[in-house]
């Protein structure tokens, strides 16, 4: 009789032990759980998109240092991995919830004309994708009502938060300010809050963060961002304002830092979205300018760059197959001399960061004075994308679509060009994208 009660308890602890245990992994892999903030529950969740890429063209100069396939030669055909993201959120209580993200990107050219075997990216030394910390803050929900308070490497207010989201194909592009390296995340301190609770129509995101991303802060300057959203017509239309500004280096000859504005608007609806977003990227002695013989000595230079992006995608059979379109004009700066200066260089800051990324020196007679990247600081860039997305299940994307960019120097001659001769030329890329998602 004793034998076959322990034996009965037995079972009834072990039952009780498998239900709780059940319990908590539904807690922990319920999304409904972790949308109402039930504490202790959490989500695993990630999502990748890659290519099947090819070649059809390549700048004879090698411009576009910020771009996807700046230094790929023409011809060359192959499948890749452009992110892999993982990430785990938790709540911690009602009022607290945290977030980790690990993310594998070849945010770089693929192939570095300078080095056979340098690592680009967020590759290895031996050329492998490889996770880094991408984001990794804690949440204080409802700090005072309608904000809360965030902490930790984070999203930036620059792009992430609601114009990335609206464009909706970062699997196909960046945003127009995601390609000129604004930072998407940064470690600091951050409010993201809604002036109306109720209606949720008027927001801002505040945030004070190293400006370096995932990187170690090599200064104590701080990088600032703002931004003020307002929604109209039941959450149709959005008009966005950014502003940001850092110090790059403070000295008593070199007053260096950088001050963007950006502006956005875009009506979205389940069938249609069309949106436009601009920036304008002011850079303080940013470019260096030699000065004509006899004209007087070099000098450092103020940078203006400007970017409008304009883009279209909407429903074709709705939740099977969709169309998008993207077109994107830059000028890294607007405020050359070429009557002036004979030559110019771009000026880069402790943190990696300049107007546009490339640090050639081109001169007026169309030569490279020194070299130690590939571009053209003076080449304006023309971008556009257009293509299918085809979505068998919800969540699985395959999206055919044409990537171009066409470059035209601002010199007189362009570099490596013969004198009389178009410097306008391009990169045409044919690919087929594919982008899939789980957890969430």
């Amino acid at each position: 009789m004793r034998k076959r009660l322990g034996f009965s308890m037995l079972i009834i602890f072990a039952l009780l032990f498998t239900a709780g245990s059940l319990q908590a992994q539904f807690l922990l892999n319920s999304d409904s759980a972790f949308k109402a903030n039930t504490p202790n529950s959490g989500r695993l969740w990630g999502y990748v998109f890659g290519d099947w890429y090819y070649k059809a063209h390549a700048d004879s100069l090698n411009r576009g240092g910020n771009n996807q396939y700046t230094g790929i030669p023409q011809g060359r055909n192959a499948f890749q991995f452009r992110r892999v993201y993982l990430g785990y959120d938790y709540n911690i209580s009602n009022k607290f919830s945290t977030e980790l993200l690990l993310a594998a990107e070849d945010n770089f050219p693929a192939f570095n004309p300078g080095s056979a075997t340098a690592a680009t990216g967020d590759e290895t030394f031996n050329n492998k994708l490889s996770f880094f910390i991408k984001l990794a803050n804690v949440r204080w929900k409802n700090i005072w009502k309608g904000t809360d308070l965030v902490v930790g490497e984070q999203a930036t207010p620059a792009f992430p938060l609601l114009s990335e989201k609206i464009w909706n194909y970062r699997s196909v592009e960046r945003t127009v300010a995601d390609i000129r390296r604004t930072p998407s995340y940064d470690l600091g301190a951050g409010l993201q809050g809604v002036f109306d609770p109720k209606t949720k129509n008027f927001g801002y995101d505040i945030l004070v963060a190293n400006g370096s991303s995932a990187k170690a802060a090599s200064t104590s300057f701080k990088w600032f961002y703002g931004d003020i959203y307002h929604w109209f017509f039941n959450k149709k239309l959005v008009i966005d304002i950014y502003t940001d500004y850092q110090r790059l280096n403070w000295q008593p000859t070199w007053h260096h830092d950088r001050n963007m504005w950006k502006g956005y608007i875009a009506y979205t609806t389940p069938g249609l979205t069309i949106g436009a977003e601009a920036f304008i990227n002011n850079i303080r002695k940013d470019t260096k300018g030699l000065r004509f013989a006899g004209t007087g000595p070099s000098d450092t230079l103020n940078t203006k760059a400007e970017a409008i992006s304009f883009y279209v995608h909407g429903n074709i059979v709705p939740n099977k197959l969709r169309y998008f379109a993207r077109v994107d004009f830059y000028n890294p700066n607007k405020k050359l001399n070429n009557s002036v200066d004979s030559s110019y260089a771009a000026l880069s800051s402790p943190n990696g960061y300049n107007s546009n990324s490339y640090k050639n020196t081109y001169n007026n007679t169309g030569a490279v004075a020194t070299s130690t990247a590939t571009g053209d600081i003076t080449s304006k860039e023309t971008f556009l994308t257009f293509g299918l997305d085809f979505t068998p299940v919800k969540g699985v994307h395959f999206m055919p679509n044409i990537w171009y960019t066409h470059y035209k120097s601002q010199l007189p001659q362009a570099p490596g060009v013969l004198a009389g001769t178009s410097d306008g030329n391009h990169d045409l890329v044919y690919r087929m994208t594919f982008y899939f998602v789980f957890g969430k």
